[in-house]
């Protein structure tokens, strides 16, 4: 059985500080996966044009783009499904996924885990996977292959070597310490906030799924919370600037 060397590339900034230094040092690499969620920051899929003509000079070819059969709004809102007990979901015959909590991550595994599967399945090799997993990421590491904790490279290091190979993601890491999708319910208070300043059109998708999906966007606040608890700090911080 041939070797077959499959890089996950998620398009943050360790996926391609590894994927462009493999290039560099000469490891094979036979194809490039990205899954489109179809929920990325606009300057994300700028990004990944540019990487993709990266790859094309090297591999005579393009980044193989997975994506899921639904969309992330018709799975949000419109899936219909029968909730497993250990979900933790007491609605039954639930219309739409939802939310996703730290429980159910039922979007990455949608997106991305189960397509990067499915496409594995159907190559005829022994394959070698590569993760961009940077050396301070200690508890993400599985059963794979990690090339920047082999060469003990952190995060700050990754973006670091980006930059100076002339990708700044058009300043999305000046904004966002981690660039995920700008949907998650996950993601800090702080990136929510810098969502409904910098992406209003984004912000008010956010309030219309909300208002449509059976379940609160957070545990601890609902977008609709959030978004009056950031415009009482807008109006604080302009009340203090007209103070002094």
């Amino acid at each position: 059985m041939t070797d077959y060397h499959v890089v996950s590339f998620s398009g943050g900034k360790d996926s391609t500080a590894m994927l462009l230094r493999m290039f560099e040092l000469g490891y094979p690499v036979d194809e490039v996966l990205f899954c489109d969620t179809g929920c990325e920051f606009p300057e994300m899929y700028k990004h990944i044009d540019k990487v993709n003509n990266i790859v094309e000079r090297y591999l005579g070819k393009k980044i193989t783009i997975l994506k899921a059969e639904h969309s992330f709004e018709y799975m949000l809102l419109e899936y219909k499904f029968n909730p497993r007990p250990k979900e933790g979901i007491v609605k039954p015959h639930a219309i739409g996924r939802s939310w996703a909590t730290m429980r159910t991550r039922w979007c990455t595994k949608y997106f991305k885990v189960d397509l990067i599967k499915r496409h594995l399945r159907g190559i005829d090799a022994d394959i070698h996977q590569y993760v961009g997993i940077a050396a301070d990421e200690p508890n993400r590491i599985r059963e794979l292959n990690y090339p920047l904790v082999s060469w003990g490279w952190r995060e700050v290091d990754c973006l670091s070597y980006c930059y100076k190979k002339g990708l700044d993601w058009g300043g999305l890491y000046n904004k966002y310490k981690r660039l995920s999708c700008w949907c998650c319910p996950l993601q800090s208070l702080n990136d929510l906030r810098t969502l409904r300043h910098e992406y209003p059109e984004l912000w008010r998708k956010l309030l219309e799924w909300e208002h449509r999906a059976w379940s609160n966007f957070r545990a601890d606040y609902s977008v609709d919370e959030l978004d009056a608890r950031f415009a009482h700090e807008d109006d604080n911080e302009k009340m203090l600037v007209r103070l002094f």
